[in-house]
């Protein structure tokens, strides 16, 4: 499969990171474990904010909900406090239980390992519900493909259907995971702002690709999905200065992107996104009650809304582009954008 610039497509006018991928952000690394079986396509895909462990020194985070039709956990206190604690996890509406519980599991042993004491931890979990290739009910995700998840984190981590995005639909096309960055300048620094997609959303006819409108063509091709539903999670990860209000308001500028694909934020889709910078870690157990923290100023944050739009757009066709069509439960099948329209030579 090919990504979609290698079509020739150009999303944007600033420059990609080497793997035009989130992992371009230093320290950030992304695995899955996918379950793909007749019945069971989907999975659980995370994301390692660092290296060392974010309990300990946690990460300046920020969430944003565009539309809550959906069921992540971890946010009230992302909100509250303005950080992140753990990996990030993304899974199947059904098993959010029980990757949250892993999570737990997971933070817990590790930090017995470091010789850290916690009594209280706050996983973050994301979901798309998957149900249209995928018997949900039977909740096949949990302690041991979190594990495998983490075990599997790497920088050049596969899109498409893998992990989280095993049985995922978008604009009533192949969806999945999909990632993208953009290296930028601010003053006399270069700066990563990187965005990765579990895309499950947008009703056929209003697909934009490049700003191409193509969804009334593949709809005349394909069994249309009319409305703009199912849910999209969209995590970013820079490494800019910046607060959790700051990067709240980079996290907004995420819902551009999904807009110039086609999305309106329908009734029933869950449009939530997650942020952290690897910039201002804030230890656990700080030595003196003032800590000391770098911020741009709010006009110099104007490069990176433009970063967070072109990387969330383009992340959306990655997704788009490197899945297959797939035939999953109750043999119900999801034809990829690939097989209706990219490979069409229409560009």
């Amino acid at each position: 499969m090919k990504r979609i610039r290698e079509y020739g497509i150009i999303i944007g006018n600033l420059a990609p990171g080497p793997l035009n991928k989130i992992t371009d952000v230093e320290g950030v690394l992304v695995g899955h474990a996918t379950k793909n079986t007749r019945d069971h396509k989907t999975g659980v895909t995370v994301i390692m904010p660092c290296q060392d462990n974010p309990f300990l020194r946690k990460l300046v985070a920020a969430a944003y909900v565009h539309n809550g039709f959906g069921k992540s956990q971890g946010l009230i206190q992302v909100e509250e406090l303005g950080t992140l604690e753990t990996p990030i996890a993304l899974t199947n509406t059904l098993n959010i239980g029980k990757v949250h519980d892993a999570l737990v599991d997971l933070m817990l042993e590790r930090c017995r390992k470091e010789g850290a004491e916690i009594t209280s931890i706050n996983p973050v979990v994301g979901e798309c519900n998957d149900s249209v290739l995928n018997k949900i009910c039977d909740r096949v995700v949990g302690l041991e493909e979190v594990r495998a998840a983490l075990e599997d984190a790497t920088s050049d981590f596969e899109e498409g259907a893998a992990g989280a995005g095993c049985g995922t639909v978008c604009y009533g096309l192949k969806g999945g995971i999909g990632s993208s960055s953009r290296r930028f300048q601010i003053g006399e620094e270069t700066y990563t702002l990187g965005a990765m997609v579990q895309s499950n959303f947008g009703s056929t006819e209003n697909l934009m690709v490049g700003g191409l409108a193509v969804g009334k063509e593949i709809a005349r091709l394909t069994e249309p999905t009319a409305l703009d539903r199912g849910s999209v999670m969209t995590i970013i990860a820079t490494d800019l200065p910046v607060s959790d209000r700051q990067l709240k308001r980079i996290l907004k500028r995420a819902g551009v992107g999904l807009s110039r694909t086609g999305s309106y934020m329908g009734h029933g889709s869950g449009d939530i996104m997650i942020g952290f910078t690897t910039a201002n870690r804030i230890p656990e157990q700080a030595e003196k009650e003032l800590l000391s923290v770098r911020i741009l100023k709010e006009s110099a944050l104007e490069t990176a809304f433009m970063a967070a739009a072109e990387a969330t757009e383009e992340a959306v066709l990655n997704s788009l582009a490197m899945a297959k069509t797939t035939t999953g439960h109750k043999g119900n099948v999801v034809h990829s954008l690939t097989d209706l329209w990219l490979s069409k030579e229409r560009i």
